[in-house]
């Protein structure tokens, strides 16, 4: 299917360029409104008895959180001064009504009631303002309306509160993406270069990077509609979006460069542009046409073959990433639901710019891509000749399948000394102290909770609701009565150990309820104030017999109640992700061996991540490398969200290798090979990913808000550890010490494996194109019931004695002979590739068989290699087994004849034709 998909995009790439570019500027168009719909919060549980009380406040009661909180002060003059008085009583009474609904200070109150609006000094007071408006799009547009208003004459102010925390925090989000695209764009097209070695295809990624995050943009405004979407989801969407855009154009760009370099290779398609060497106009423009009607089937076929390998991976790797994310739709929050589906979307999109937008660009630039080369990537450089079995990733291979004990061992013990933070983890909950340390609304909350009584107590909300409430009754009116059950359970939670007061703070009517505020001793995420919470929801009221009801609110009880709902989700999400995980790599993989080892190293990577996180952000490690101030715990919904990210991406890395591994596998059957063969081709291309992922992750990290820090930091690890400890090491140890039963499949599951595999039907190689033959393996391997034979020669006439020529043996059955197959059009010696008087021919397109695309390409100078047939077992025979009445031999015809040695290295050089017609390649001894 996808092999079709890049035939298509390649017959139809101007369409596809098109229909893409006009996507793009939709997207982008429809995009930018998403800024405007954000919402703010949603870590809490929607069901949770903590929620509701909240939701009371704010609806009945009159929250505890003031929309705005305008923080006045002076240097001279105290809060008993009449000219401060009159400043600010003059300044909020000129507040229009059609934005502001409840305006309370200082002197709205007498007494003790006053006492908590001065600040210890008396030189400061707060102003709190309850704005009108359901939404927090509406608040800050009365907000913006009513800010300069405010201003008091001859007095310091301030803002704070939710309105100006959630619109300062929106910026900060904002200013922290365009500061880190604008630090990581030229680093990255750097280290892109680096890579590639060749400007046009270090620019590619960046390209599909954009569209990514413009894609993502669009389809975070969808999602708008469906959900609330907090604002932290931009930054996590764009970091994603961007890491994993670049990480699979990587792949897809190094697989269609090999393909097309073998593909040319195979047809004597120079690389650059021969015809230029032509003398006259004619001939180069002779030469040139020929040269493109060659090359173009050699390129549609090297983006087909491409498609058909890498393009297959980044599919089953988006769609496990995807699985991984969707874990986050299990939980309740609306901040892990919304980056969920966030981040699915963002991921198909990214998915969509490599699988269809690259190889578009791919298609119209064909060896173009090439363009700007840097010296090491040329044919003649020291590096291009490097035999491919002497490289650091092959040596590395071996070198852990000689001696995987150690390194298993030793990585195990890194992992394990990461995760140990991890056992002492706290867990708090986002504060004003997550903005950056120069916040204006930062100050403000951090100057009352200072400055003022009881303001850093965080006081613990009880509502008692119930028919039986009185509709008469406010607990602030003079004279009237307390009912006595009331008062007389305001008494017990007074009575409570650790309690310094309990009062009524509110009463609703119209909702039959009354709200009782207990001030502690405690800090809100203490053990003892945990304890408070849980036996006020252990207490019990009822009038004449009928039960009241009793919520109980507050930071520490919303704490405690996000703790309970995560834990609650937490299995089912691990559930359903390792189920699908599972699943979607038995299908890729055909085996049950593979998904369940991948799964264990994923957890190994989270955990050595989370230990690294609860070392450098709740003990404080990283605060003076990355500025932000420690808070003695860890947020638990980004330890939630991190969890699903680092899981996917980890997989992510998983697949690329694995999938690799599992094509030497399917051609040599010899697990030391496979693996080794493996991690060369895609050692370097995970460590490149990695290290380009690392570099978006970076600037992240450097965020102004401390979350997003953390989340950042929380990645890097895991990918650091994941690219260089376990999928370089544990890996390959662990698939040595299992060796073929890595690819055990039970026989009731061979079926359903046939009809759910992901691979490609059949391998595809480039016009001309052949692969090596595989190596014998040392023992037959489950499912495939084939072997590498001689061919059988065709029959012969018998002689006149009716003796059978020596030469001659009989034919072995179950020998598959393969068709005959046009041979693909080669240059001919002595005459160019633009010869005058020689018309432009395309070449014969052969039709690749399972036995003629194994058969190696023929080389300058060396002798022709043995012909080598698949060769099945007998009818009845068990897969993998031989035959039950006579031994099984790998080499049913006696082993072929060994392969010659190779002949002496040449390189091709340029020879003028003696009649000075022209020139022909020749061959001279290279320099070894």
């Amino acid at each position: 299917m996808l092999s079709g998909l890049g035939r298509l995009i390649h017959r139809r790439r101007w369409t596809s360029l098109v229909l893409i570019l006009v996507m793009t500027a939709v997207a982008g168009a429809w995009g930018l409104g998403v800024f405007a719909k954000f919402k703010e919060g949603g870590f809490e549980d929607p069901d949770a008895s903590s929620t509701l009380v909240a939701k009371l406040g704010a609806t009945y009661f009159g929250s505890t959180n003031p929309d705005v909180l305008v923080l006045y002060s002076s240097d001279t003059m105290t809060v008993d001064d009449p000219r401060f008085e009159a400043s600010v009583v003059t300044t909020v009474a000129r507040l229009p009504k059609a934005q502001v609904e409840e305006v309370v200070s200082y002197w709205s109150f007498n007494g003790e009631a006053a006492h908590s609006f001065a600040s210890h000094d008396r030189h400061s007071t707060f102003v709190a303002v309850k704005l009108k408006g359901k939404e927090g799009a509406d608040k800050t547009e009365n907000y913006h309306l009513i800010k300069d208003r405010m201003a008091a004459p001859g007095l310091d102010v301030r803002y704070g509160g939710s309105v100006p925390l959630g619109e300062e925090f929106g910026k900060q989000v904002v200013a922290d993406i365009v500061r880190a695209e604008t630090i990581t764009a030229l680093p990255l097209l750097i280290l892109l270069v680096i890579l590639f070695g060749a400007l046009m295809a270090s620019v590619l990624p960046l390209a599909v990077a954009i569209f990514s995050m413009i894609g993502g943009l669009a389809v975070l405004h969808v999602v708008t509609y469906a959900a609330d979407v907090t604002s932290f989801a931009l930054e996590v969407v764009t970091m994603m979006g961007v890491g994993l855009a670049i990480d699979y154009s990587l792949f897809i760009i190094s697989r269609f460069r090999e393909e097309l370099q073998r593909g040319m290779a195979a047809q004597g398609l120079a690389p650059g542009k021969p015809w230029k060497r032509e003398r006259d106009k004619a001939a180069r423009k002779a030469a040139k046409k020929e040269y493109r009607t060659a090359l173009k089937p050699v390129r549609e076929t090297a983006l087909s073959a491409t498609m058909a390998t890498a393009g297959r991976t980044i599919m089953v790797s988006g769609i496990t990433v995807s699985a991984a994310l969707a874990g986050l739709l299990l939980f309740p929050q609306m901040f892990l639901r919304t980056i969920g589906l966030a981040g699915i979307a963002t991921v198909m999109v990214a998915v969509f710019g490599a699988t269809v937008l690259l190889p578009t660009l791919l298609a119209l630039l064909g060896p173009r891509v090439e363009i700007g080369q840097m010296w090491w990537r040329r044919p003649n450089s020291k590096r291009a000749r490097r035999d491919p079995e002497s490289g650091f990733w092959y040596r590395l291979g071996h070198s852990v399948m000689k001696h995987p004990l150690p390194y298993f061992a030793v990585v195990l013990v890194i992992l394990g000394v990461m995760f140990v933070p991890f056992l002492n983890v706290q867990f708090g909950s986002v504060d004003a102290r997550v903005l950056p340390k120069d916040s204006t609304t930062r100050a403000v909350v951090e100057t009352v909770k200072k400055d003022f009584p009881n303001g850093s107590a965080e006081p613990i909300d009880v509502v008692v609701s119930g028919d039986l409430i009185p509709r008469d009754w406010t607990p602030s009116g003079k004279g009237d009565p307390i009912p006595p059950y009331l008062e007389q359970f305001r008494k017990q939670l007074a009575a409570l150990p650790g309690v310094t007061e309990a009062q009524f703070t509110g009463y609703s009517g119209s909702y039959g309820g009354v709200r009782i505020s207990v001030t502690h001793k405690y800090e809100p995420m203490d053990q003892h104030a945990q304890d408070l919470v849980t036996k006020i929801r252990g207490m019990s009221l009822s009038k004449d017999g009928y039960p009241m009801h009793i919520d109980v609110g507050g930071s520490t009880a919303a704490q405690m109640d996000l703790m309970s709902s995560l834990m609650r989700s937490l299995p089912k999400m691990a559930l359903v992700v390792g189920l699908a995980t599972f699943v979607l790599l038995f299908m890729f993989f055909g085996s049950i061996v593979l998904p369940l080892k991948a799964i264990v190293m994923n957890v190994l990577s989270i955990g050595a991540s989370f230990g690294a996180i609860v070392w450098g952000f709740q003990y404080g490690h990283l605060a003076g490398l990355l500025d932000f101030t420690p808070t003695g715990g860890v947020e638990a919904t980004s330890m939630i969200l991190i969890l699903a990210v680092v899981f996917g991406l980890s997989m992510d890395y998983e697949v690329f290798l694995l999938s690799r591994i599992r094509e030497e596998w399917d051609l040599t059957h010899d697990n030391r090979v496979a693996v080794a063969s493996g991690m060369q081709h895609t050692g370097g291309i995970i460590t490149s990913a990695a290290l380009l992922f690392l570099l978006v992750i970076a600037a992240f990290s450097m965020a102004g808000i401390t979350v997003v820090k953390l989340i950042g930091v929380g990645m890097f690890v895991a990918v650091v550890v994941d690219a260089a400890l376990v999928r370089s090491l544990l890996v390959p140890a662990t698939m040595r010490f299992m060796g073929a039963a890595n690819w055990w499949l039970p026989g009731f599951l061979a079926g359903l494996h046939s009809r759910m595999d992901l691979r490609e039907g059949a391998a595809l190689a480039p016009v001309g194109a052949t692969a090596a033959p595989p190596r014998l393996p040392d023992e037959q391997p489950y499912p495939y019931a084939i072997n590498w034979a001689a061919p059988t020669p065709p029959p012969t006439a018998a002689p006149q004695d009716g003796h059978r020529p020596p030469s001659a043996p009989a034919p072995s059955p179950g020998t598959v002979r393969p068709p005959d197959t046009p041979e693909p059009p080669r240059p001919r010696q002595g005459s160019g590739p633009s010869a005058p008087g020689r018309a432009p021919e395309p070449p014969a397109r052969p039709r690749v068989e399972a036995n003629t695309a194994f058969h190696p390409a023929p080389r300058p100078g060396a002798p022709e290699p043995p012909d080598l047939v698949f060769r099945t077992a007998p009818d009845g025979a068990e897969p993998g087994r031989p035959p039950a009445k006579e031994p099984w031999t790998p080499w049913a015809d006696g082993p072929p004849e060994p392969a010659p040695r190779p002949a002496p290295r040449t390189k091709r050089v340029i020879v003028p034709n003696p009649d000075g017609s022209g020139w022909h390649w020749g061959e001279e001894p290279a320099d070894d």
